[in-house]
């Protein structure tokens, strides 16, 4: 569940918008630069996985820079002064003496000024696919000129609030209508589009590479290789600048965290707070497994011919991909026309997500049928593996075109939910010792 956002009175009777989440022994402030709305960012499910995987080793604070989301708007962009006393506005509202912070993108600028301003304050600074200047210079040669910069923001913004632009936030994630609708949202909810043009235009006039020698706290800078919205080099750049800073580089083309690989990146966080080992790259955990197949998709291809085949396949994964975000699914991998994911929690969701499949794959005249199973997994690294997964690959084999079945261990946990099965008896399942009871979620 989202926290509260709260506010901070900072300079000028400026209004801060900002969240806590967590418990942990350290502070953690993360800066996301001028695509931030605190409540917003909560509807992406990926995202709040994100979040609550920090709060695991962190008191994780949120904020929204003045001008953007649900902080006061602004008739001109904050100075480098009023940027650093509205971070300590917002750490004196927590009680904080001090805190690491964590900038992504252009919120990277907005860490390393209060960093570079605040040393005794400052504990550590986490830098992921940020820049320390926008444009060009001798020094930042793969830099956009100004000329190229205005072009660009000019085209993002004519599509401002209508989510064409979470393309270039996460490409491998085009197609999928959810992702693009919390992505409009989250554009109309951080500015308006004049705004972003005052905001993107006074940023392209800051530059902070006189500050990174400063840096004089342990820092970890962070990028995908294939990032397509920011290069990689600026992140290369910052890194061999900063005194003693680690860096680390790692597989992908998305920028946005919730998609790819994202433990990764938290692994590394965790590691660089605490000091201690990251999560064990093996560990078994009680999930949700769901397996999606299409029935006989090969005599299906066979009839309609390859070219509308790969057509069908491709909506059928697409509306797969968009509930499996909408109800906090992961996905596993593919398998054959089918997918295997898993949900954490409650599985509740899961089923819930089963359903939303079926209903939303009926109209494409491709028949799916499901399998869930909860129990204890072993995952490793983005993997998972065990009896769990088997169970529910047998169960999903044992449905028709259009069913979806449930092993009696999820059928038992989702008692209460609202959710109605019918019993479809007991089932002997191939490699699995004994019967099991086998319940099909009713219409």
């Amino acid at each position: 569940m989202p926290p509260r956002t709260q506010y901070a009175k900072s300079a000028g009777e400026v209004m801060i918008a900002y969240q806590v989440h967590g418990d942990g022994p350290v502070d953690l402030v993360l800066l996301t630069g001028l695509l931030s709305n605190v409540e917003t960012l909560w509807e992406e499910p990926g995202l709040a996985r994100a979040f609550d995987r920090l709060a695991e080793f962190s008191r994780l604070v949120l904020m929204d820079k003045r001008g953007v989301g649900m902080s006061d708007r602004l008739e001109r962009p904050a100075t480098e002064e009023e940027d650093v006393a509205d971070i300590d506005a917002v750490l004196d509202a927590i009680g904080s003496d001090g805190a690491v912070i964590y900038g992504t993108a252009s919120g990277a600028i907005h860490a390393i000024e209060y960093v570079a301003a605040r040393p005794g304050r400052a504990r550590g600074l986490i830098l992921y696919a940020g820049f320390a200047k926008t444009t060009w210079a001798e020094d930042i040669p793969w830099a956009r000129t100004p000329e190229q910069r205005d072009e660009e923001f000019g085209a993002i913004l004519e599509r401002w609030g209508q989510g064409f632009n979470s393309e270039l936030l996460a490409p491998s994630a085009a197609g999928d209508p959810w992702i693009r609708g919390w992505f409009s949202r989250l554009e109309r909810t951080a500015c308006s589009p004049g705004m972003m043009r005052m905001l993107s235009r006074h940023a392209a006039g800051q530059d902070v590479r006189h500050l990174l020698p400063r840096i004089a706290v342990p820092t970890l800078v962070m990028h995908r290789t294939g990032d397509e919205l920011i290069d990689v080099r600026h992140s290369r750049y910052m890194a061999e600048r900063i005194p003693g800073a680690r860096y680390v580089e790692l597989p992908g083309r998305d920028h946005l965290l919730s998609v790819g690989d994202s433990e990764a990146i938290h692994g590394e966080i965790e590691e660089f707070l605490t000091g201690g080992p990251r999560r064990s790259a093996s560990d078994r955990r009680l999930l949700t497994v769901l397996f999606t197949d299409i029935v006989d998709g090969t005599a299906r291809a066979a009839r309609v011919g390859d070219a509308r085949w790969r057509q069908l396949l491709a909506a059928h994964d697409a509306e797969v991909r968009a509930q499996l975000t909408r109800y906090g699914g992961r996905e596993v991998k593919t398998i054959g026309d089918g997918f295997l994911a898993v949900f954490d929690g409650a599985p509740s969701p899961a089923v819930r997500c089963a359903a939303a499949i079926a209903e939303a794959t009926e109209g494409l005249g491709v028949p799916v049928r499901m399998g869930l199973h909860t129990g204890e997994c072993e995952v490793v690294g983005d993997d998972v593996a065990g009896m769990a997964v088997n169970i529910a690959a047998r169960v999903c084999g044992l449905a028709g075109a259009g069913e979806i079945l449930a092993s009696g261990t999820t059928y038992g946990t989702v008692v209460g939910s609202g959710l109605r099965f019918d019993d479809a008896g007991l089932h002997a399942l191939r490699g699995v010792p004994g019967e099991w009871p086998v319940f099909r979620l009713a219409a």
